[in-house]
């Protein structure tokens, strides 16, 4: 499985890559409006600078049709390196600039994903990622575990290399329902990922080790290993 970063600040990232095995980061306009009016350009740079070449990074486009959408692409990838993946929506435009793409071997996460029949469309485009939208299908009735889970059946069946990169998330739960319904990756803002190790459980488990060792050691682990 393949956890990835959903912001765009650079201090979040910073703090969260010594710690978690982050595989790469991801932004929309959404995200970037979180960060006030920052220069987009320079902003996209130092996420870059931050995600190295080990990690990948991948940037909405917001053109409605294929052709602006092609433009955009390459003023990504010209900005960025050709080794990052630019976000296109599943529409119809957006099938189309995929087929296009994939064609001349670029990167590219198929976004805005609600529904199985996109996701496997996608796939068959070419995209390297399909991004389905789990919080906001279940605001919507949609069950985005079954819409995963059928999902990913088929592109194993079918042998697509496309992977699943699950987004939109609440709650913990609901990223772990992503991933055991078969996601290959997650996106999840660093507030979230951090507080599945802040459980008032863990802290507690914690302290009563210290405080059992501390019975017959009181001197520390340390001092007791010598």
């Amino acid at each position: 499985m393949q956890y990835m970063l959903d912001t765009a600040n650079p201090e979040q990232i910073s703090q969260c890559l010594p710690i978690y095995p982050i595989e790469g980061v991801t932004t929309n306009p959404s995200i970037l409006k979180e960060e006030g009016n920052v220069p987009l350009r320079e902003r996209l740079l130092a996420l870059r600078s931050l995600c190295g070449a080990a990690r990948s990074l991948h940037v909405q486009l917001l053109a409605r049709d294929c052709e602006g959408m092609l433009r955009e692409a390459q003023a990504v990838y010209d900005l960025l390196g050709e080794n990052t993946y630019v976000k296109i929506p599943v529409t119809e435009a957006g099938l189309q600039t995929i087929r296009v793409l994939k064609r001349e071997g670029k990167l590219v996460t198929a976004t805005a994903v609600y529904y199985v029949s996109q996701a496997l469309l996608a796939a068959a485009a070419g995209a390297d990622y399909v991004a389905p939208y789990c919080n906001r299908m279940e605001n919507n009735d949609i069950d985005f575990r079954h819409t995963i889970e059928t999902t990913r059946m088929l592109i194993d069946r079918d042998g697509y290399a496309t992977k699943i990169v699950a987004a939109s998330f609440k709650n913990v739960t609901q990223v772990n329902d992503a991933l055991a319904c078969g996601a290959h990756a997650v996106t999840v803002q660093p507030a979230l990922l951090r507080a599945t190790l802040a459980s008032p459980l863990v802290s507690d488990a914690v302290a009563a080790f210290e405080k059992d060792f501390a019975i017959h050691h009181p001197e520390g682990l340390l001092r007791a290993l010598q």
